[in-house]
């Protein structure tokens, strides 16, 4: 059932591991429950626990919950200026001046999450060339902002 989710955390090389026990799937969304809720996860619900994605097109689409999840541990990430940030969150790829830190894979065609200085988790990209080369290196996939590109305009 959650092998999903898991497939998506190998993409980061992250070795963080969810008890499956206290997974569950509803309607093609995973949500993490704890012990306690466990026992209300038989009856009908919208949304409990963590919510960690969902499965739409036989697509994994996380959540920012299970990116920040994947942050806290090993995993491919890399750390970006004031700059960056900005304009990651603004949909925009990452280029290589941008990049404060790396850990992790630098191998092109891998998935990294980015961070930005504080530690938060901004979204994850793929590696599209060499992170010491000139350029975007890492195209944006999905990151914090996007919620916010959906909302519809209100101007008049």
């Amino acid at each position: 059932m959650v092998k999903p989710i898991n497939d998506f955390i190998e993409r980061f090389q992250s070795e963080i591991r969810l008890n499956e026990k206290l997974i569950v799937e509803k309607q093609n969304r995973y949500f993490l429950l704890s012990e306690k809720l466990e026992s209300f996860a038989l009856k009908d619900f919208f949304y409990a626990g963590i919510y960690l994605g969902k499965v739409k097109d036989e697509k994994f689409f996380p959540s920012f919950n299970l990116l920040s999840m994947i942050a806290q541990s090993k995993a491919n990430k890399v750390v970006v200026d004031d700059k960056t940030e900005w304009l990651f969150i603004c949909g925009r790829d990452v280029f290589r001046q941008g990049i404060v830190k790396t850990m992790g894979s630098k191998s092109k065609g891998n998935h990294t999450l980015v961070l930005n200085r504080h530690g938060e988790c901004l979204g994850f990209g793929r590696i599209t060339r060499k992170l010491d080369e000139a350029g975007a290196v890492i195209e944006n996939v999905s990151d914090i902002g996007d919620f916010l590109r959906r909302e519809p305009s209100k101007a008049k």
